[in-house]
């Protein structure tokens, strides 16, 4: 099991701000498990914090802007990029002003600081949300799309078109996230010269130069007009005639601004609040689009809290009928596991198949026949039976007993038909013969049946 990881020490970026010129300092600190990311504004009366999550943005015209009340962070997602990617879950981000410092318009030094403090495993498990069904945001207007479809780990390619015919149409793919530091993170954000105007006018992009972005000039425009601009940008004037890409670095790949998008899309994916397993196809993205999906992510994991486990039937149990019946004393029609289909040191997953046939039927009730909720403790309580007596030696003579159940919720009648999953952990280790367990029955992807409950393991006479 994946354990949740945070920071081993404190790190600090220094520069300014791309909209408001601010000289800005952000200092990355470790945080306690299930902390997620937050957002400390250091400057302001109380140094109020902001939950780094979906619906906290109030703003995507030029980058993610993050708010709670009067309070807003703006320019978040190299940084927040640069922490999912990396695996970091809990992380507390102090800045010292309304946005987080544009450095060179990319998220490698934010990764070269936390490879260089290192990283830290704690103790909780790390939360993934994993895809099981095609999940999909569109807008109509701009031809925008994001979709994501189930894979075993996370993958993103994203594809971009612009007007303009120095990259019309690209698109870029990162198939594992261990590439992202190499791969995606030295990709800086880009402008055309043509917004750059508007964007001064309406009193943005204060701190912008060509050392942190990607400069396109690609529409010409006179010799007096261009050189007016470098002149509020405190750049050299550029002949108006060499149209390209204008700034002094020249470009890492041929298609660095569609992996700036992709860089933005995990960014904005940082703001879900889980990692995620499944494989992200981004249309034409934007932090607009990026974020009405982070949005319908958030939405999809409060419906879906607990996962059910992946069940496959033709996969090899890893106990049988027959070895449940070596560990267990339970007989017909008291036992209730069919299969063991997964075994950790602290968790385990059986099943059951649920048929007419079932003697509690009989009685529970003839005209609906329904399966009694003590039935559904039991069943997985002789789950937790099978993972603590399977780690004794001469497992056959012991037994479990119910001591205490509690917190029993039952969500969905279980009917003739239905294929239970049981999930069942350990919630302490097992100390003197006491054991105390969470449980969770599934049926498909709903949560039908949950319950706490402690036992004691005896030695049979």
């Amino acid at each position: 099991m994946l354990k949740q990881k945070t920071l081993k020490g404190s790190f600090s970026l220094f520069g300014k701000g791309l909209h408001t010129g601010l000289s800005l300092t952000v200092t990355f600190n470790p945080a306690p498990e299930n902390t997620g990311y937050k957002i400390q504004r250091i400057d302001l009366d109380g140094q109020p914090v902001i939950d780094a999550v979906a619906e906290k943005v109030i703003d995507t015209q030029r980058g993610t802007v993050l708010g709670s009340g009067d309070v807003r962070v703006s320019t978040v997602e190299h940084g927040l990029a640069a922490l999912y990617a990396l695996g970091i879950d809990n992380c507390l981000i102090q800045i010292n002003g309304p946005e987080f410092p544009i450095l060179d318009g990319s998220s490698a030094l934010y990764v070269e600081k936390i490879e260089h403090v290192g990283i830290e495993e704690q103790n909780a498990p790390k939360d993934f949300y994993i895809i099981r069904h095609k999940i999909e945001v569109k807008d109509e207007e701009t031809g925008s799309c994001i979709t994501i479809l189930p894979d075993e780990e996370f993958s993103i390619t994203a594809m971009c078109s612009f007007e303009s015919k120095f990259i019309n149409s690209q698109f870029a793919t990162l198939d594992n996230i261990s590439d992202f530091a190499k791969e995606i993170a030295p990709a800086r954000t880009f402008v055309f010269v043509r917004d750059i105007e508007p964007l001064l006018n309406a009193n943005l992009i204060k701190g912008g130069d060509m050392d942190n972005a990607i400069v396109i000039y690609e529409k010409q425009t006179t010799q007096e007009r261009l050189d007016k601009l470098a002149d509020l940008l405190q750049v050299p004037h550029m002949d108006a005639t060499n149209l390209g890409y204008i700034q002094p670095k020249p470009l890492v790949w041929e298609n660095e601004c569609t992996r700036h998008k992709l860089l933005d899309v995990i960014g904005d994916m940082a703001l879900i609040g889980k990692p995620i397993k499944g494989r992200i196809i981004a249309t034409r993205p934007g932090h607009t689009i990026n974020n009405k999906f982070a949005r319908l992510m958030r939405r999809e994991i409060r419906k879906h809290e607990i996962q059910a486990p992946i069940y496959d039937p033709n996969e090899t149990p890893v106990m049988d009928n027959i070895r449940i019946r070596e560990l267990l004393p339970h007989r017909y029609p008291m036992q209730l596991v069919d299969k063991v289909i997964a075994l950790g040191p602290t968790s385990i997953v059986g099943v059951k198949n649920v048929t007419s046939n079932e003697p509690f039927f009989t009685g529970h009730f003839p005209q609906e026949p329904v399966m009694p909720g003590v039935l559904m403790i039991e069943a997985m309580a002789q789950c937790g039976g099978l993972l603590v007596l399977n780690n004794l030696e001469e497992p056959e003579r012991w037994s479990t007993y119910f001591l205490k159940i509690d917190d029993v919720k039952f969500r969905q009648k279980v009917v003739p038909g239905d294929t239970l999953l049981f999930r069942v952990e350990l919630l302490q280790a097992v100390r003197h013969g006491i054991s105390s367990m969470k449980g969770y029955m599934f049926v498909g992807d709903m949560v039908v049946a949950e319950a706490t409950f402690t036992a004691q393991i005896i030695k049979n006479k």
